[in-house]
C-alpha cells in the first residue's frame, strides 16, 4: 500500500485517455472471461448435472437439487465481496482484481475434472459444491474492482454511465461466449456431450484467464485510489466502515437490483429447462436464441448507459424496471405458443429491458458511495441481491411451476421484483453529472 506524501503522476490529456482506454478494456475482458465461467456452469447445469449428478432423483427433483448446487455460487458472492471490497479498498482495485480472476478461472478450471455419480457417488455433487463457492467469491471480488477500475479514470462527469456500462458489457459477452462453447461442443460431440463434451469449454477457461491475466497486469491504479493513499485516507477496515456510515445505501442498493437480478436467470438458466421439459424445444434452439439475447444486449447495455448521462441514472433505470415487470407477462404467453419461432423471439426480447437497467446500474450504485470505501459498499449492495434475487430465482421459478403449472405465475413474480427495485431505487440519491472525486459520506 502506498504510504502519505506519495505522489500522483500528472498525465497528459492523451496519455489519461490511453489509460481510460486500457482501463475499459481491461475491465470489459476481464469481466467477460469471469462471466463465461459463471454461465457456462449455469448453462450445463440446466442440460447436464441433474442426469448426471443426481440420476436416482425424480426429473424435476434432480432439477432442484442441480440448481440448489447452482445457487450456492450465489451465496458465495457477499462473500467474496466482502473479502476483495475489503481489499480493494486497502491496496488497490488492480491487485485486486488479478486476485479475483485467478481465483475464478482456477475453480472453472476443476469443473472439468469432477467425476460424476456413476463414479464416486454423491462425493461428486459435494465437490461441484466446494467448487461453486470459490466461483461464487471470485465474482463476488469482479464487480465492484471493474467497475471502479472504469469509472474513476473518467475525467468527464458528463460520461461516467456510459464508462460504466462497459464491465457491465461483460455480462452479455460472457453469456454468449459460454452458450457458444455449449452449442459448439454440443453439435461436435452430439451424443457424446453427456459424456465428455459438456467438460471441453471448463477446460477452455484456463487459456482465457491468461489472456485476462496479461490485459490486466498493463494497467495503472486509477486516479481516486492514487489520490487517498497521498492524502492517506485509506480505512483499515472499509467494509465495517461502509456498514456503519452508508447503511442505507446499500440496502437500497441491493433491493434496487432484484427486479434487473432475478428475471435475467429465469430468462438465460430457468429457460433449459422449462424450454426442453415443459415446452419440448430443442437444445439448440434454446441455446441459439439465448446467444441472440446475448448480441443484443451488446447494444443496449452502453446505450442505456449512455442515455442514463442524458436523462438522469435514476430516471433510466426506473424505466428498465417497469419494462421487465411487464415483459413477463408477453414472455411467457410467446413461450406458451410451443411454436418455434414464438419460442425464439420471446428469448430474444428477454434481455431488452434487463439492458435497460444494466446498462446505467453500474454508475448508479458505484455513484452512492464515498470513494475511499467504494469497492467495498458497492460490491456489498451489488452482491448481496444475489442472496434474495439470483440465486433463488431458478429455483423460485421451479417451484411457482411445479405448484402452478403456469407460466404466469412466475411472471407475478417478476412483477412482484420490479416494484420492489421501484421503490428502492427511487429512495436512492442521483449522483449523474455531480463530482464524486472528493469524499462525500456524512460525517467523513
Amino acid at each position: 500500500m502506498a504510504v502519505k506524501g506519495t505522489e500522483i503522476p500528472v498525465l497528459s490529456e492523451d496519455e489519461h485517455r490511453r489509460q481510460l482506454r486500457r482501463a475499459v478494456i481491461a475491465s470489459t475482458v476481464g469481466t467477460t472471461i469471469e462471466w463465461y465461467d459463471f454461465f457456462l456452469y449455469s448453462t450445463v447445469t440446466g442440460l447436464v448435472f441433474a442426469k448426471l449428478y443426481f440420476p436416482k432423483s425424480d426429473p424435476l427433483v434432480g432439477t432442484l437439487q442441480a440448481f440448489l448446487i447452482y445457487a450456492v455460487g450465489f451465496v458465495a458472492r457477499p462473500v467474496g465481496a466482502a473479502i476483495f471490497g475489503h481489499y480493494g479498498d486497502r491496496i488497490g482495485r488492480k491487485s485486486t482484481l488479478i486476485a479475483t480472476l485467478m481465483l475464478m478461472g482456477f475453480a472453472t478450471f476443476l469443473v472439468a475434472l469432477v467425476p460424476t455419480y456413476a463414479t464416486i457417488g454423491i462425493w461428486g455433487a459435494i465437490i461441484l459444491t466446494v467448487l461453486r463457492f470459490v466461483q461464487g467469491v471470485g465474482v463476488g471480488g469482479e464487480w465492484g474492482g471493474s467497475v471502479l477500475l472504469s469509472m474513476e479514470w473518467a475525467r468527464s462527469n458528463e460520461h461516467r454511465g456510459f464508462i460504466a456500462s462497459w464491465p457491465q458489457f461483460g455480462v452479455p459477452a460472457g453469456l454468449f461466449l459460454a452458450n457458444l462453447a455449449a452449442l459448439a461442443f454440443s453439435a461436435i460431440s452430439g451424443p457424446g456431450f453427456m459424456t465428455w463434451g459438456w467438460r471441453i469449454p471448463f477446460f477452455l477457461s484456463i487459456f482465457l484467464v491468461g489472456i485476462g491475466l496479461y490485459i490486466r497486469l498493463g494497467i495503472l491504479e486509477t486516479p481516486t485510489f492514487m489520490r487517498l493513499t497521498a492524502q492517506n485516507k485509506i480505512e483499515r477496515a472499509p467494509m465495517i466502515e461502509v456498514i456503519k456510515r452508508q447503511p442505507k445505501e446499500i440496502i437500497l442498493s441491493a433491493l434496487a437490483r432484484v427486479a434487473e437480478n432475478a428475471p435475467f436467470y429465469v430468462f438465460t438458466a430457468f429457460i433449459f429447462v422449462y424450454g426442453t421439459v415443459t415446452l419440448g424445444a430443442s437444445r439448440n434452439l434454446l441455446l441459439v436464441a439465448v446467444l441472440g439475447a446475448s448480441v443484443v444486449s451488446f447494444v443496449t447495455i452502453p446505450l442505456s448507459g449512455y442515455l442514463s448521462d442524458r436523462i438522469g441514472r435514476k430516471r433510466m433505470y426506473m424505466l428498465g424496471a417497469a419494462a421487465v415487470g411487464v415483459f413477463g407477462f408477453l414472455y411467457f404467453a410467446l413461450l406458451d405458443t410451443r411454436i418455434p419461432a414464438l419460442i425464439f423471439v420471446a428469448i430474444m426480447l428477454s434481455l431488452i429491458p434487463h439492458g435497460m437497467m444494466y446498462g446505467p446500474q453500474a454508475a448508479m450504485i458505484a455513484e452512492s458511495f464515498t470513494g475511499r470505501l467504494r469497492y467495498s459498499g458497492a460490491s456489498l449492495g451489488y452482491q448481496l441481491t444475489s442472496i434474495i434475487a439470483g440465486g433463488p430465482a431458478p429455483l423460485i421459478a421451479t417451484a411457482l411451476f411445479a405448484s402452478y403449472k403456469s407460466g404466469y405465475a412466475i411472471a407475478g413474480y417478476i412483477l412482484a421484483l420490479a416494484l420492489v427495485s421501484l421503490g428502492s431505487t427511487a429512495l436512492l440519491k442521483d449522483y449523474t453529472l455531480k463530482d464524486i472525486a472528493e469524499e462525500y459520506d456524512e460525517g467523513a
